[in-house]
């Protein structure tokens, strides 16, 4: 059996599980009580309740920890590599604007271009860079969820080799997600912006104005990005391409949006949850910079304030940032691709589909 066999659409399936019980997991008032759902995997092959969702997505965290957590590990080392070098070689073709615009009392294009240039670059390099890491980390994730749902053993290699094939059409799908979330961000820029005109000129009628665009955007937002929310799980799970994916997403999100974007929110409410849980402590513990004194240096001050952060302290920080985000990068792709398969298992009857290849 192919990796990709009973992933596909279901054609003529649709409301499948309505109509035939082959296996009697369905309520029967009229007799015995059921047996349970099989469950070969992660999750019951049945239709998900938000325990089995998230249960489901700590469960494929747990168990198949190496083929999840390595290649999201291995993407990220390598981007930070590749920014590391990117950012030495423009410090180093541009040293001598910097110091030279450092000196001058008035901003020069003479040098202040070639910096903006060359800084410029490393910003496209590192989001054109973190694009396909992220896009690579889902892939990742749904190709591992995969096996973990039929039960069955993957490794770091198999993974990779499948995520890999699947990054271009799921970078294609993150491009336009990413156009979706920059409408409330550009929205709320132009709201700071009004914000600032209205001080200047007293008038609250551009105030106003962008206050309602940002009524209007950011419900429009969220609406459109739960819509296409399933397209990149549709991508590496029924090898589709991105207009395919979008479409197949649409198709399964409607009658069920409430939902997907609460499961969603949930998902993002526990992350975030996590990330408080080991952030706050490190603020209260935070080592005190020595008092300033009034005659020294901003530069000398700034370097103090950087070396009472650094140390221990620093590196425990970084780590669990690290990690946190690490977890994030994870979690929310499972939780959005076991929502694309409950959707699939009520409305396309995929688990018996599931059943019979596990």
């Amino acid at each position: 059996m192919s990796d990709t066999s009973g992933w596909g659409p279901q054609p003529g399936t649709h409301g499948w599980h309505q109509h035939h019980n082959p296996h009697g997991w369905y309520p029967n008032p009229w007799g015995p009580p059921p047996p349970p759902p099989p469950k070969p995997g992660v999750i019951p092959l049945a239709p998900l309740g938000v325990d089995q969702i998230l249960g489901g997505a700590f469960a494929t965290m747990r168990r198949y920890a190496k083929p999840l957590f390595g290649p999201a590990l291995a993407a990220y080392a390598v981007l930070a590599v590749v920014m590391v070098a990117a950012f030495g070689i423009a410090y180093a073709t541009t040293r001598d604007d910097v110091d030279a615009l450092g000196a001058q009392a008035t901003f020069s294009w003479e040098h202040g271009g070639p910096i903006l240039i060359a800084f410029g670059s490393l910003w496209a390099l590192g989001a054109l860079g973190a694009l396909a890491v992220n896009s690579f980390v889902q892939a990742t994730c749904a190709a591992t969820l995969h096996e973990a749902v039929l039960g069955r053993p993957t490794t770091f290699r198999a993974v990779c080799r499948r995520a890999w094939s699947r990054t271009p059409a799921v970078a294609a799908v993150t491009l336009l997600l990413a156009f979706v979330l920059m409408l409330p961000v550009g929205a709320f820029a132009l709201f700071l912006f009004s914000f600032v005109a209205m001080l200047l000129t007293q008038s609250l009628i551009p105030i106003g104005l962008v206050f309602l665009l940002l009524l209007v955007v950011i419900p429009l937002a969220a609406w459109l990005y739960v819509l296409f929310a399933f397209a990149p799980a549709a991508a590496v799970l029924e090898t589709a391409g991105p207009l395919t994916a979008l479409r197949r997403s649409v198709r399964l999100v409607r009658g069920a949006w409430w939902r997907t974007f609460g499961i969603s929110l949930l998902a993002g409410v526990i992350v975030t949850i996590a990330s408080l849980v080991f952030q706050l402590p490190l603020q209260f513990t935070a080592p005190e910079p020595r008092p300033a004194d009034p005659n020294t240096s901003a530069s000398t001050v700034l370097l103090d304030q950087l070396r009472s952060q650094s140390g221990l302290y620093a590196l425990v920080g970084l780590l669990g940032t690290l990690l946190t985000q690490l977890i994030a990068a994870v979690f929310l792709p499972l939780v959005t691709a076991l929502l694309y398969i409950d959707r699939r298992i009520r409305t396309e009857g995929l688990a018996h589909t599931l059943h019979t290849a596990a």
